[in-house]
Formats: structure tokens, C-alpha cells, sequence
């Protein structure tokens, strides 16, 4: 499990490395204005960056269990460990609904 905590992390890394580089990459490439060979060598330039360097790659994943699915954003639990601190009392302004 741990490996996967270590991966994610790593794209994270890379990701903030190659954002801004990127941004203006593309920036040019969806520049109809600039010439055709320079938004092709932006183009080229963009396809050479590593796989990992991309937002999508990151995964949202639960800060105690390290679970990938079904993480609140907010809270960065997951629904079980969400559920449980809740019940506990241990999340200010979280109570179990009664109606």
C-alpha cells in the first residue's frame, strides 16, 4: 500500500514541476495567430513530457487508510474512516442526522 501512497506523490511532484510549463506550451499550440511550425514544435514539446506530469494521473486518496475510492474532498477521509470519526464526536460540526 505504501507504494501507491509513494506513486501518487511522485505524480503530484511532477505535475507541479511541468503546470506552468505546460500552460504556456499550450497556450501556444492553441494560438491561431503564431505560425504553424511554431505551434507544431509547442505541439512536439508537449507529447515529450512525461506521462505522470498530468492532474489526471493524481489520485485523491484518504489521508489515515490510503483508500482511493470514495474520498470526500473536503475532508480527505474516506466514507469509513468519515463515518467513524464522525460518530466519535472527533469532527466539529458533524453529527449523525435525526429527523
Amino acid at each position: 500500500m505504501k507504494s501507491l501512497l509513494h506513486k501518487d506523490k511522485k505524480r503530484r511532484i511532477l505535475y507541479k514541476n511541468y503546470e506552468e510549463k505546460k500552460y504556456i506550451l499550450n497556450y501556444f499550440y492553441n494560438n491561431l495567430r503564431l505560425k504553424k511550425t511554431v505551434r507544431e514544435k509547442s505541439y512536439y514539446k508537449l507529447i515529450s513530457f512525461p506521462r505522470n506530469s498530468s492532474h489526471t494521473r493524481a489520485r485523491n486518496r484518504c489521508v489515515v487508510t490510503n483508500r482511493p475510492r470514495a474520498v470526500y474532498k473536503k475532508f480527505k477521509f474516506s466514507r469509513l474512516v468519515f463515518r467513524k470519526l464522525a460518530l466519535q464526536g472527533d469532527i466539529p460540526g458533524i453529527r449523525k442526522a435525526t429527523w
